[in-house]
């Protein structure tokens, strides 16, 4: 094993081994097919089934159900997948099972079928339960002779994480909003394919590493935590063995049954009313939740079970560890509604259209944010190449190829973007006031009724009850060549029926006919005049905005990293208390701007980019203590099993993150949308008071642990 790291260590890339930028490269193309598909699930459920790109129109409750679920179990699988590779694949073949499975379920996506939708999500928890596990692992073991280099490593490989999830969502959610949603699935598999050769031809490199099970499982540390400064209890050899008794054991195993069939009956329910749990139901009350309720209850008495029988020292700081887990739950149920609820505040009710001068700012910013860091990695890139094409010519020659398809997607973005001509287009419309719960007309904060407008379609019978009004709006097409008179086909390119695009070909006019057709529904098609040329315009996607916590992280994670290193590095109390609040005040900016928002009216994105901006700063402040603290609280030998309690804390936030954001129609509805993100303003506030409150107590539990 010794020979084969130092052979490693032989061909260095930016003073790291070679196979630390293979397995860069390897993590980049997982990252990137795994957010460009997330970016895409929830828009593509609840888009409008007969538009221009045309969605299943789900209720967002019912895709954020599903999108729970699938989130949930991303983070209980790895458990099952590290055990496996421990004790029978080895970390790098299940790392190439993990990224098979993984593209084959990108590609059933893509397929676009009730079935195929379920069973590639299914594919995708399987093989992210065998890839994400194994990876750090791969890395502990060619760092094993070289501890001082981990932290840079580290640092390396989740720059690689950021990159993948920069490019994914912004090229594949591009290519699906713009083209349609089978190109963007389809990209994310391709992707995941060649990233998936890549690593299998650069074996060699590695000789042995992670090719055999360990014996012993390796617990990683976040990049940011020196192991030398890892303070273990000091108890932990004179602490008693405390085995699992057979009360604890069919504990477990009930919460999980339990748990697991929340999971699946959840959407289930939803989806396709089928309720396992319905002979719960008290009252209102829906019996799923009534069963959480039960597990939960059993989990507790599980784990004040388990921590009355350690000593003292080691049972308060598992305690803290049980405090600093149950205050992760209500991060993550925030932060991550950047993969539900923001993506249809995005999509609704943000103006994403900039014409002029606005547009050819954006363009230029988007091109220095797309392409500087795409040049600093083909750079990586090229190093890489010179250091090793002798020993896998295969593995750089696939790489080549995906920066080739990469720099050609981009190309094709960005000119297609800067070269969008804008036409002002009239149509006919039928105008309907839009009304309160007591059927009173609302007005804005202008003292202005407010009117919704239907579009008059070729297929549309009105009568003379109904006032029919003409209607202006501006619509973008690349590469037209339209005039003033020309008479043009509109298609609706949302719910809301504000935004539209122009049915440009005959062979997309007689694919929306089929599809309306197959669905029994009106195809939608307006008939429109463009009345004036504009110089550009650009219509910004809805996942542009989900690139902006990767680009953020990037930004300011080195920022972070020395404030921690400083000494003004506060506790992990303040550091939640921080994360919490800051999260909560990029909800409160959201809340602020769309106070008094009525229907058809949009907000400036900026408020959706500062939230984004709180929200990452968040982020940093949280999300790296959580982790560090698991290995700094517990015992080494308990250390895999609170790992897996730490992760179920994520996966629970994660579901709770879809279930709540998946209100946000109804929400929205019955109250305001300024209410629905009052909740995620209120709550992570009221928490982080709540756990800076505890500092000291939380002080006392640690022993002495910082």
């Amino acid at each position: 094993m010794n020979t084969d790291i130092e052979n490693l260590f032989k061909d260095k890339v930016l003073g790291h081994p070679a196979g630390l930028f293979v397995l860069f490269f390897t993590e980049m193309w997982e990252r990137f097919s795994f957010y460009g598909m997330r970016v895409l699930l929830v828009n593509f459920l609840t888009m409008a089934a007969i538009g221009y790109n045309p969605g299943w129109e789900w209720t967002v409750e019912n895709a954020g159900a599903l999108f729970g679920t699938y989130a949930m179990l991303l983070y209980i699988t790895p458990i099952i997948g590290g055990w496996i590779a421990d004790k029978y694949t080895g970390y790098r073949a299940a790392v190439i099972i993990g990224s098979l499975i993984m593209t084959a379920g990108h590609a059933s996506m893509a397929l676009e079928t009730e079935f195929s939708l379920y069973f590639g999500l299914f594919l995708l928890v399987v093989g992210t339960g065998f890839f994400k596990p194994t990876m750090t692992s791969i890395i502990s073991d060619m760092y094993k002779t070289h501890p001082e280099k981990k932290d840079g490593a580290y640092t390396i490989y989740y720059m690689g994480v950021n990159a993948g999830a920069f490019f994914g969502m912004m090229l594949c959610g591009y290519l699906a909003e713009k083209v349609g949603w089978a190109y963007g699935f389809g990209l994310a598999g391709i992707f995941m394919l060649l990233g998936t050769i890549q690593f299998w031809l650069a074996g060699p490199l590695f000789g042995k590493i992670g090719a055999k099970p360990s014996n012993v499982h390796e617990v990683e540390l976040p990049q940011n935590i020196n192991e030398d400064s890892v303070e273990v209890s000091t108890t932990e050899n004179e602490e008693p063995q405390n085995p699992f008794t057979m009360l604890d054991k069919v504990l477990i195993v009930i919460a999980s049954i339990i748990g697991l069939g929340y999971a699946i009956n959840d959407p289930m329910s939803k989806i396709a009313g089928v309720d396992m749990f319905s002979f719960l139901q008290i009252g209102e009350f829906e019996g799923q939740y009534t069963a959480v309720l039960f597990a939960l209850a059993l989990f507790l008495i599980l784990v004040i079970g388990r921590i009355l029988r350690y000593t003292a020292v080691v049972r308060d700081r598992m305690v803290a560890f049980i405090i600093f887990a149950f205050f992760t739950v209500f991060f993550w149920m925030s932060f991550e509604q950047g993969a539900s609820s923001l993506v249809i505040f995005a999509r609704d009710n943000v103006d994403r259209l900039l014409s002029g001068s606005s547009a050819t700012i954006f363009n230029i910013v988007n091109t220095l944010l797309t392409v500087v860091p795409l040049i600093i990695i083909s750079y990586v890139l090229f190093i890489l190449w010179k250091k090793t094409f002798k020993k896998i010519p295969g593995s750089n020659v696939v790489l080549v190829v995906c920066f080739v398809l990469m720099w050609g997607i981009v190309g094709w973005m960005l000119n297609r973007d800067f070269n969008t001509t804008a036409y002002d287009v009239s149509y006919s419309a039928i105008e309907q006031p839009v009304l309160d719960d007591k059927g009173v007309q609302v007005k804005n904060d202008k003292g202005e009724l407010q009117f919704k407008y239907i579009p008059v379609t070729q297929n549309t019978v009105t009568n003379a009850s109904q006032k029919i009004v003409t209607k202006t709006i501006t619509v973008g097409e690349p590469y037209a060549d339209y005039k003033v008179g020309d008479s043009k086909i509109l298609i609706n390119k949302d719910k809301d029926l504000t935004e539209f695009s122009f049915v440009s070909s005959k062979e997309k006019e007689e694919e929306l006919i089929a599809h309306a057709s197959t669905l029994r529904r009106d195809n939608g098609f307006v008939d429109a005049t463009i009345t004036k040329v504009r110089d550009n315009e650009v219509e910004i996607t809805v996942s542009w905005f989900s690139i902006l916590n990767s680009f953020f992280i990037i930004v300011f994670a080195s920022f972070f990293s020395k404030w921690w290193e400083s000494k003004y590095n506060p506790s992990a109390a303040t550091k939640y208390a921080l994360g919490l609040s800051v999260m909560g005040l990029g909800f409160g900016l959201l809340a602020f701007g769309a106070f008094g928002l009525v229907d058809g009216v949009k907000v400036s994105m900026i408020w959706l980019i500062l939230a984004y901006l709180f929200h990452t700063l968040g982020e940093l402040c949280l999300s790296p203590v959580g982790l560090s603290y698991v290995s700094k609280l517990v015992p080494g030998r308990m250390i895999a099993l609170m790992f897996g309690m730490w992760y179920l804390a994520i996966a629970i936030g994660n579901k709770m993150a879809a279930v709540v954001g998946g209100q946000i129609e109804n929400i929205t509805k019955e109250y305001s949308l300024s209410t629905f993100f009052l909740i995620f303003t209120i709550v992570p506030i009221v928490a982080g008071l709540l756990i800076f409150v505890l500092n000291p107590v939380l002080k006392k539990l640690m022993h002495g642990v910082r």
